[in-house]
């Protein structure tokens, strides 16, 4: 359970550990609220990861990566469509303040870190008064780094042990912010 007084909850973790099944789970709890921001879930083909994709949650999707993009910004086999993602980003991160009770951010990685307009957002919701429940890279350095290491954060890894516990943790952690 994150302490009492922080504001801004980041769960991170090795790939595949469960970080966004939590965020879902928790946004699942907190259907009654005034959530925004985005989640992401794997694109399979024939069994294989080919790409990820972003879904606001207002119901807007884009395909954030994919090994069949021919978009210039790479991180390792995948090409980053940053337009689909930052019209996803502005839609839900730009919201007021005063008419959201959770920013939910799945996740501040390499691929999102590549738009200027994703690292903004996130520094201004991080900076708003609205709590934040997001998800983080395990390693990284730059704005990753940066994020991770502020005062207003607790840091929390999600493992095998605490994945299950952890959705009912922070929806009532959510709700008493």
């Amino acid at each position: 359970m994150p302490h009492a007084t922080i504001k801004n909850v980041l769960l991170t973790g090795p790939p595949g550990c469960g970080k966004t099944t939590v965020i879902r789970r928790v946004i699942e709890r907190l259907a009654d609220l005034r959530l925004a921001g985005f989640y992401t879930q794997e694109i399979r083909k024939q069994g294989q990861r080919v790409g990820f994709e972003a879904i606001g949650l207002n119901g807007q999707t884009t395909a954030l990566a994919h090994v069949d993009s021919r978009s210039p910004h790479r991180v390792g086999r995948y090409g980053v469509d940053l337009c689909g993602f930052e019209a996803i980003v502005q839609a839900e991160l730009a919201r007021l303040a005063d008419c959201v009770d959770v920013f939910v951010i799945d996740e501040i990685g390499k691929m999102e870190c590549l738009s200027r307009v994703f690292v903004e957002a996130v520094t201004r919701v991080l900076d708003s008064p609205v709590p934040v429940l997001a998800t983080v890279a395990a390693k990284g350095g730059g704005f990753i780094a940066t994020v991770r290491c502020r005062p207003d954060v607790e840091v929390i890894t999600v493992c095998t042990d605490n994945r299950d516990k952890l959705a009912e943790e922070l929806a009532s952690w959510s709700r008493s912010r």
